[in-house]
């Protein structure tokens, strides 16, 4: 089948959705997803981030679709054309849907563990406001222990389920899940179990906000002063890859993470031994520098990317100053025979 977005067509196999060919294309073409987890079965469809204008159903229906779809949960059709980033009517939902996301989440941001790799840090760069309508009280709810590896910021929670989910898919007992209804809904365990299972680490790596954090890692570092290395062990757990990726301070290993691609979902995933009980060096074998396919904070003059020299074309010596101002600066261009003026010192005084 062959599907047109943004003007940008290509052939996408039958059962493929909307936001699976737009990554296909890759670049400013793809929605972003806050729900929608391609390792996870069932995700998707509650977020409402991906909201996407189909102006041609078909070739055999070309009547367009009256509502914006979700592109994560709604299929491709052979001729159809679709407009993400083209259309006023996208991005006008998409703010809507960031400001509402927002409406209850706290100014977190300067303590928040997971800042510089949030995904909705990087939504509400590209479509929030600089000001809030909302002037009514924020949700809040208690702070509630369910393990001691995972710290649960239930203020910061989204409910996008992925936690859920990863638990059901992952683990045969699931002991947390979506409690109460409506504005009072939120992740929390049945009766204050905590979450103790061999795979729990890993609703910390599907989390897209600050919710579920690494209790390890917990006001340790900010991530951009980590250099994240991909590295590896023989890892004894049924299910696990034993894949990960170090998240380094100098000789010392501060957390672990699964490997994430360039939309931030991991590629396998690890077992809770791997993710808090190896923070050594001598427990991996460090393959190298992981690379950055995404801009981020935390990649910036990372040196895996392409950096162009700026060559600026100006009178010669206007961006290197004057030479006396130059010897000022730099105490090893100074002759001490002379003075900076450049007049000879007088030896006779």
């Amino acid at each position: 089948m062959k599907v047109t977005i943004d003007g940008q067509e290509i052939e996408v196999e039958a059962g493929t959705t909307i936001l699976q060919a737009a990554r296909m294309i890759g670049g400013e073409s793809v929605p972003p997803a806050m729900c929608y987890y391609s390792k996870l079965k069932g995700s998707g469809g509650k977020c409402r981030c991906c909201l996407v204008e189909v102006a041609k159903g078909s070739d055999a229906d070309p009547r367009p679709m009256p509502k914006l779809m979700a592109s994560c949960v709604t299929g491709c059709m052979d001729g159809m054309e679709i407009n993400s980033k083209n259309s006023d009517r996208v991005r006008e939902a998409r703010e809507s849907v960031t400001e509402f996301l927002l409406i209850n989440h706290p100014l977190d941001c300067p303590v928040c563990d997971q800042a510089g790799e949030c995904d909705l840090q990087n939504l509400s760069f590209e479509h929030g406001k600089s000001k809030t309508r909302f002037i009514e009280e924020k949700r809040t709810f208690e702070p509630e222990d369910i393990g001691p590896n995972i710290q649960l910021h239930m203020n910061r929670c989204i409910l996008c389920q992925r936690c859920v989910q990863v638990a059901d898919q992952l683990t045969d007992n699931r002991v947390h899940g979506v409690m109460d209804r409506g504005d009072h809904a939120n992740i929390s365990t049945c009766i204050s179990k905590a979450i103790d299972n061999e795979f729990s680490g890993n609703m910390i790596d599907v989390c897209p906000v600050g919710a579920l954090t690494d209790k390890t890692f917990r006001f340790k570092s900010r991530v951009w002063f980590n250099k994240p290395y991909n590295a590896h062990r023989e890892c004894t757990t049924p299910g696990c890859c034993g894949k990960t990726t170090v998240w380094m301070f100098g000789n010392e290993i501060q957390r672990v993470t699964g490997r994430k691609d360039e939309y931030h979902e991991v590629e396998e995933f690890i077992c809770n031994s791997c993710r808090f009980d190896h923070k050594e060096v001598s427990d991996w074998v460090i393959e190298g520098p992981r690379e950055f396919e995404k801009d981020s904070v935390i990649n910036q003059n990372n040196y895996t990317q392409k950096l162009e020299t700026v060559n600026i074309n100006t009178e010669e010596g206007i961006l290197k100053g004057r030479l006396e101002d130059r010897k000022k600066i730099s105490m090893n261009e100074i002759d001490y025979d002379e003075k900076i003026d450049g007049e000879k010192l007088n030896s006779d005084k």
